[in-house]
């Protein structure tokens, strides 16, 4: 597999600088990877950073909590999209799964689906917060609501991705939707086992690291 273009390089600390934003961008086109992503603040940066080169500008949405209304969480994505991002991570709410509300958070999906279109929504159901069950139900939400990828992880809450959660996703999208490993992927065998798992895209920070054949401390 090409391993550069499985990855997003991502920069999500609040405290991240636009001098370390340029610098994650500079090495995004280095290693040619799939995309950077960073916080809706440096996109119109990164997006002017990256033209030309390739690499995604992938931002977040609702992030990390998922707890915003819809309603904000449409605006966010109309402005990101206006700034130069192409891939929309979006947060679900996760409270409104647990207590049983899944055409909210199917209708909620389908919302920003529309306003991305036919460029790239990713959905983090946060999986460290989910039982098995609810992990499927809201992978099949995510296909129902014709979003792209599947995502493992905010890398703020209690856990990043689990091989055994990406499998789980995986059987439960098949090849109507794909799935994204982030949170706590730190070396070449954690890749290698989210991919095994499934996962088609992995969110890191340590995308260098890995490239390199090193293990990062990075908690993302």
């Amino acid at each position: 597999m090409e391993l550069n273009r499985y990855i997003d390089h991502t920069l999500l600390k609040p405290e991240a600088t636009q001098a370390q934003i340029k610098a994650l961008c500079e090495e995004a086109i280095k290693y040619n990877f799939k995309s950077v992503c960073i916080n809706p603040t440096h996109v119109e940066l990164a997006a002017s950073l990256l033209k030309g080169t390739g690499v995604e500008v992938c931002t977040v949405v609702g992030f990390p909590l998922g707890a915003t209304p819809t309603v904000v969480k449409e605006f966010e994505t109309k402005t990101v999209l206006a700034l130069g991002a192409t891939e929309v991570d979006m947060v679900i709410n996760v409270g409104a799964l647990k207590e049983g509300r899944t055409q909210f958070v199917e209708d909620e999906i389908r919302a920003l689906k529309t306003i991305v279109g036919d460029k790239i929504l990713k959905v983090i159901i946060e999986t460290c917060l989910l039982t098995p069950e609810e992990i499927a139900t809201v992978s099949q939400l995510v296909v129902n609501a014709g979003a792209d990828f599947v995502k493992t992880s905010t890398g703020f809450s209690s856990g990043g991705a689990r091989a055994e959660d990406v499998a789980i996703m995986k059987q439960t999208v098949g090849n109507r939707a794909e799935v994204k490993a982030s949170g706590g992927i730190r070396s070449l065998d954690d890749v290698n086992a989210m991919v095994a798992a499934g996962a088609t895209r992995i969110g890191a920070s340590s995308g260098v690291a890995i490239m390199e054949g090193q293990v990062s401390q990075d908690k993302y």
